[in-house]
């Protein structure tokens, strides 16, 4: 059923004014953030007492709390875990420090002396969370789980290892090679990995190198200098001066010329980038990731693709499964793209019928997690019920047969014993999902009553529904 909202009626995106937590040992850093931040009209409340803080934080409704890592009296690490929306504001910055914050629960790091623009920017970020948690007030663990890991979703054991390595990769400045099929989200990984390293504060610049021309690229990457080449109507900087000190994305790094592949071999291994057209070099300072749907391993036997380069990309490899091979995170994919597309489009649907989601879970998808995306907002727009069915899938899904895909066949025992492990997982995920549907569905939503009936504790069944994403207001109660 469509909302009767009008159509020019959108959601508000803007964020309200925060109320925000300062606990610093510092009057000077107090006075910096109320000054900052209340400029912006958010309401700032300042502790100087570490103690009186902290119990602020744990008895106030805040929805962005600064807490100095090192005072007297406390250790801010240790009471990581009971808060939210928490910063981390220390003059004892090292990159040990702010991983482990974030690993203890910290949603962001920021070092002594900041900028009024760092800290602005932190706080939109964090605000922006704030608004999702004030718009569902189930708690903070069902937000995470509509938000996933940096904006990356997926809870099969694929994606978990992934994110294991971004969180490993994040805090050093290693080159990363980016692998995956089209539309398995390499640049979401790249803008993880950046914004959970120190280099966060400086830019993250992407290209895409299929889509200009060799020629174009180079001005594009290294720049170039005033009447180098027709058009050159002033000196340009390219993007790896743009980007100093922070991050440079190359996004199908599998299609540059072997020329232009040379010269980025050497601004790897010097460091240094010359325009075009100059004879001159200047140091830069960037992190390089870069990312690919070719297999450069091939391309590099076949000679289109330069050995020493590859050897000079590939420091960390972080390879991104297609959605055929993690089945389990496709109903988690499928109900968060549909939330957020009624909430962009005004629209009332609750979700999918168990036997659209079967078919949905059956197919390959060929464009990955992008196809799956569009898709989802395509039948949202056509359904005119409260729950999608088999008759709103494109007539390829429809017809697919409901059941389990085989992945590809493993080459040696041990790929073999741990395809086995993922299978499993994978259909026992899919039985408890629709288990706990089930009994939600046979108790019209109430969980109280759907724990009762399949006799298991009331806040178990509750962490089974936040595991799915499944909120009792989107079962039907006929």
């Amino acid at each position: 059923m469509k909302s009767s909202k009008p159509a020019s009626e959108k959601p508000v995106q803007e964020i309200r004014p925060l109320r925000i937590l300062v606990v610093d040992d510092d009057p000077a850093v107090g006075a910096s953030c109320r000054r900052i931040l209340a400029a912006e009209g958010h309401e700032v409340v300042v502790f100087e007492n570490p103690v009186a803080g902290f119990q602020a934080a744990l008895n106030g409704q805040y929805d962005v709390i600064l807490l100095d890592l090192v005072m007297p009296g406390l250790d801010g690490m240790k009471f990581l875990s009971q808060l939210k929306a928490v910063v981390i504001v220390t003059g004892h910055a090292t990159v040990e420090s702010a991983v482990e914050a974030m690993k203890q629960g910290a949603a962001d790091y920021i070092a002594k002396p900041f900028t009024p623009e760092q800290l602005s920017t932190l706080v939109r970020k964090l605000g922006s969370r704030a608004a999702w948690f004030r718009q569902y007030p189930a708690g903070a663990k069902e937000a995470e789980i509509y938000q996933g890991f940096e904006g990356i979703l997926g809870q099969s054991r694929p994606m978990q290892e992934v994110f294991a390595l971004i969180k490993r990769v994040a805090p050093t400045d290693g080159t990363v090679l980016i692998t995956g099929e089209s539309g398995t989200g390499k640049e979401l990984v790249a803008q993880a990995i950046h914004r959970l390293s120190p280099r966060r504060h400086k830019p993250l610049l992407a290209c895409d190198c299929t889509a200009l021309a060799p020629t174009l690229l180079e001005s594009e990457l290294f720049g170039h200098v005033k009447g180098s080449f027709s058009g050159a109507i002033a000196t340009k900087k390219g993007l790896f001066e743009v980007a100093d000190g922070g991050t440079l994305f190359l996004d199908e790094v599998g299609n540059l010329s072997l020329e232009t592949q040379a010269k980025l071999l050497r601004v790897l291994e010097t460091r240094r980038v010359k325009k075009v057209g100059d004879t001159t070099e200047r140091e830069v300072d960037i992190r390089l990731i870069a990312a690919t749907n070719r297999d450069l391993g091939e391309l590099v036997r076949a000679g289109l693709f330069r050995e020493d380069l590859y050897y000079r990309l590939n420091v960390v490899p972080i390879h991104l499964p297609p959605l055929r091979e993690r089945p389990g995170d496709i109903s988690l994919l499928a109900n968060v793209f549909l939330r957020r597309a009624c909430a962009r489009m005004n629209l009332a649907i609750k979700g999918f019928t168990p036997e659209a989601m079967a078919r949905l879970e059956s197919y390959s998808w060929p464009g990955n997690v992008r196809e799956l995306k569009n898709i989802i907002e395509r039948m949202a727009i056509l359904c005119e019920g409260q729950y999608i069915d088999v008759v709103h899938l494109p007539l390829e899904i429809r017809q697919t047969p409901v059941q389990p895909s085989l992945p590809p066949l493993p080459t040696t025992w041990e790929e073999f014993r741990r395809l086995k492990e993922q299978v499993a997982e994978s259909t026992v995920q899919e039985l408890e999902r629709r288990f706990v549907l089930e009994a939600l569905r046979r108790a019209g939503g109430n969980v109280s009553r759907a724990a009762k009936q399949v006799r298991m504790l009331r806040p178990n069944f509750h962490k089974l529904m936040r595991k799915y994403g499944i909120r009792s207001e989107d079962i039907s109660s006929e």
